[in-house]
């Protein structure tokens, strides 16, 4: 088991060119959490993150919102013009869970990165402890080999009934790593429907794509197969789970729970290749692991017919503009 990047030189030269071939190994984990209990859900992240590093996995996926839990099919006692008191209070509980960066969790999911000697991406709830304590962020958290929290991307465009519960990102998050397995970065869920958004994400070259989800519907597959044809980059799609049972017995009487079908996520993971074909997957219908060997060379000679960013671009005539400064509703002294 190892994290290093294995290059394999093929020995032989044609003309003054010598051939390399890069391959990685790669998880990604379609697991539920322990729904509103972060500490239960890190325990079990850190199991699955030793099974998918027993199987000499380089990089590890978790999906979105993995800890503490992606509250689907909760009003948290909302209707257009009130806010119940028991949904307040349900508010209070998933808050109580969620994840401070850097803090005491991410201090764990480091050591557990480290541990496995793998790098690490999973989908937490972030708590915004240094500005307002009250607004909660849809995040990766991207982890290093070597303990270190590596960054992070917020959630650019909440969906639906997410806006409720979760603010906006900006662009400072916009994250792609170059890492020693490759460039790494992506976006989470239905921000993957934002064509400028992946455009920023293609322009930084990142090889490995990744798109963390909460969609089991069939059309997702067409999406993934879409981004890595568009991108010329490998894709790892990865959903979790879920069924009703799986709640806390305290919430399961929740009127909107009790209407919930028992299969609330079907799960949907999978890994695509450059050229939009299906590597692993898609699960459905039960939580396991999908691992795939990527060989990053793929890359390259997909981009010979199609490179969004490159060859196949018009600058000439359309061009992206992408602000990646913070965006601070308050700023003081020389900040102003």
């Amino acid at each position: 088991m190892g994290f290093f990047l294995n290059i394999i030189w093929s020995g032989k030269k044609k003309g003054n060119m010598i051939e390399q071939n890069k391959h990685i190994k790669v998880a990604v984990v379609q697991s539920a959490p322990v729904l509103f209990d972060r500490e239960a859900t890190v325990e079990k992240a850190f199991g699955l993150i030793e099974q998918a590093a027993a199987q000499d996995a380089q990089f590890v996926l978790f999906p979105e919102a993995y800890i503490p839990a992606y509250p689907r099919g909760l009003a948290f006692g909302t209707v257009v013009g009130s806010r119940s008191p028991v949904g307040r209070r349900v508010w209070q509980r998933y808050w109580e869970n969620t994840v401070e960066v850097p803090g005491p969790t991410t201090q764990k999911l480091a050591a557990a990165a480290k541990k496995a000697r793998t790098y690490l991406a999973i989908g937490v709830i972030e708590r915004d402890m240094q500005r307002s304590t009250g607004t909660l962020y849809c995040t990766i958290l991207y982890f290093g080999p070597d303990g270190r929290l590596l960054g992070k991307h917020q959630k650019l465009k909440p969906t639906a009934g997410e806006r409720l519960i979760w603010g906006e990102g900006d662009g400072s998050t916009l994250t792609v790593l170059e890492t020693k397995i490759g460039k790494i970065g992506g976006l989470i869920c239905w921000e993957n429907y934002m064509p400028l958004a992946r455009m920023a994400i293609y322009n930084k070259g990142v090889e490995i794509y990744l798109a963390p989800t909460a969609d089991a519907r069939d059309t997702w597959q067409a999406t993934l197969r879409h981004i890595a044809c568009e991108g010329r980059c490998f894709v790892l799609g990865c959903n979790q789970y879920m069924t009703k049972d799986m709640y806390p017995d305290d919430l399961k009487d929740l009127k909107e729970l009790v209407e919930q079908p028992e299969i609330m996520c079907r799960g949907g993971s999978a890994i695509i290749s450059p050229l939009g074909k299906a590597i692993a997957g898609p699960l459905y219908d039960k939580e396991g692991i999908l691992f795939a060997n990527l060989d990053l060379s793929a890359i390259a000679r997909s981009k010979f017919d199609f490179d969004v960013v490159g060859h196949y671009a018009r600058p000439d005539v359309f061009q992206l503009r992408v602000n990646e400064k913070p965006n601070r509703s308050v700023t003081t002294g020389d900040k102003c």
